[in-house]
């Protein structure tokens, strides 16, 4: 239920969709007083969430920063790879296609052949409510093997179903193997938070390595402080699903 229930919950706060039903309550209400006001704070939204340079500021403050390669002062025996990265709404499914996250794998397969890491460990199944063809996990390792990773230094886990799933799943696969000081967990900066929050809270808190950054150096050019841009929404919606998603994940007991 829980799980369901964030899904859903996560459609809901999108910018967009809050921004669209205050216009739509616009229109619909009938009280002057009250469609002036649900149309200006639409109208408000819209502006505000859709300025690059907040959206921007706000995406800094909450991403975890970049680990230069040169300042890493230890090499680690895994490279704990989180997924939610590829797509499976792609028709030909002959290949492996991903989404903005491909970070993930592409700085992965550098450290490994950086000698920064030994191993990789893949988790993750599918995180959508409807089933996936093919488990997300099995995706990315056909994609490593493209990029040379040779298959005795990947391990896979592909039934966790979100973060919390896949905390308690590495922890199982690497317990007495391994220790979390050996570790090295990899995800998206935006994520990272709740990812190694995830980690620890099971007993399994492990060095943290961030990618797939939607921030970007701070410009004050005319673009950036007042054009509109769908870039700013959606990096606002990244966010809205992140804190929702910590502050779920903090009731229920899993941070």
């Amino acid at each position: 239920m829980f799980f369901v229930l964030s899904k859903i919950l996560v459609y809901l706060i999108m910018p967009i969709v809050i921004i669209c039903g205050l216009f739509i309550a616009s229109a619909l209400v009938r009280r002057q007083t009250l469609k002036k006001r649900f149309f200006l704070t639409g109208l408000f939204l819209l502006l505000f969430l859709s300025n690059d340079f907040i959206a921007n500021e706000a995406v800094r403050l909450w991403e975890v920063p970049v680990t230069p390669y040169q300042s890493m002062k230890k090499n680690y025996t895994w490279a704990i790879l989180l997924t939610g990265i590829t797509k499976s709404d792609v028709e030909t499914t002959d290949r492996v296609y991903f989404n903005r996250g491909a970070d993930r794998v592409t700085h992965t397969v550098q450290l490994y052949k950086l000698g920064k890491v030994k191993k990789i460990l893949v988790t993750g199944g599918s995180g959508q409510l409807t089933t996936r063809e093919r488990k997300e996990a099995d995706e990315v390792n056909d994609a490593l093997l493209l990029m040379g990773i040779p298959q005795q230094d990947i391990v896979l886990e592909n039934e966790s179903r979100n973060t919390h799933e896949s905390a308690l799943a590495v922890k199982k696969i690497l317990e007495g193997k391994s220790t979390p000081s050996e570790c090295l967990l990899v995800t998206s900066a935006f994520h990272m938070r709740r990812s190694a929050a995830c980690f620890a809270k099971v007993g399994w808190a492990m060095d943290c390595f961030s990618v797939d950054f939607i921030s970007h150096k701070r410009k004050f050019g005319l673009d950036v402080l007042v054009i509109p841009k769908t870039e700013a929404l959606f990096n606002w919606q990244i966010l809205f699903r992140e804190w929702v998603g910590y502050l779920m994940y903090k009731v229920a007991g899993y941070v």
